[in-house]
């Protein structure tokens, strides 16, 4: 007597393969970072992790679109985002600036690259409640420190400073970054910016302006969002405190 055959998968339509398909795209982003990493070709490295960044996130709102979430997805973007935005930095940066410090660079890109993947841990395990009903996260998101970690290249290749002419400067804003990861004070989300229809046009023309600076004037477009973001994550600190206070 035969065993009864066990019932085959159903099969699925292969669009639901599009939120991971774009989740490996990131990582392959940022895996060529890497690449062009140990080439010393910062502006290629840095301009990978950059599209890396861009990409991040279409594969959620894809995977919500489509109704196509699944827990194996989920587990592939937080293992692509810490390659993307913990590994690929902080071998960019060590390899930029913090070779020359020895034993204390490596600390310094350890250090960063650990408090990324200490952040995408805490986000997977309080997943349902990251992000909580006034649209906010806790500590800096793996791809904005991501950003921010790289700064340091930026300045360098937007011709502003070449900071590896003080190494030490460098490894205090790895270490300081990957404090703002694992931090726990609130950061706003873009998920929940709402703006009104009159002014929605405004918005596309902003974006307009960005994408057009990014296209042709990139690491000044990276400097500024960057000390935009810092400004930004100073006011919302304040603004935390005068609240406990005030409570």
């Amino acid at each position: 007597m035969t065993a009864p055959r066990e019932p085959r998968e159903t099969p699925f339509p292969v669009v639901l393969l599009l939120p991971n398909l774009v989740t490996i795209l990131g990582l392959c982003f940022g895996l060529t970072s890497i690449r062009f990493t140990f080439a010393d070709q910062y502006s290629w490295a840095a301009g990978f992790l950059v599209l890396a960044a861009l990409v991040d996130g279409m594969d959620g709102l894809l995977a919500r679109r489509l109704n196509a979430a699944s827990p194996f997805g989920a587990e592939l973007d937080s293992l692509s985002d810490f390659v993307c935005f913990g590994v690929s930095p902080a071998l960019l940066v060590y390899n930029f600036g913090l070779e020359g410090l020895s034993g204390m660079g490596w600390v310094a890109a350890l250090t960063f690259a650990i408090c990324c993947c200490l952040r995408l841990a805490r986000f997977n395990v309080n997943a349902k409640a990251e992000t909580n009903s006034k649209g906010s996260f806790t500590g800096v998101p793996a791809p904005a420190g991501a950003m921010l970690g790289i700064f340091p290249v930026s300045l360098h290749l937007a011709g502003f400073l070449d900071l590896r002419d003080v190494p030490i400067l460098i490894a205090v804003w790895m270490i300081f970054v990957g404090g703002l990861m694992v931090a726990r004070f609130k950061t706003v989300s873009l998920k929940s910016v709402r703006i009104s229809r009159e002014n929605a046009v405004y918005v596309l023309i902003g974006a307009t302006v960005a994408i057009g600076f990014m296209l042709t004037r990139l690491w000044l477009f990276h400097v500024l969002m960057s000390v935009i973001y810092l400004c930004m994550l100073l006011q919302g600190m304040i603004a935390q405190r005068r609240r406990r206070r005030a409570g």
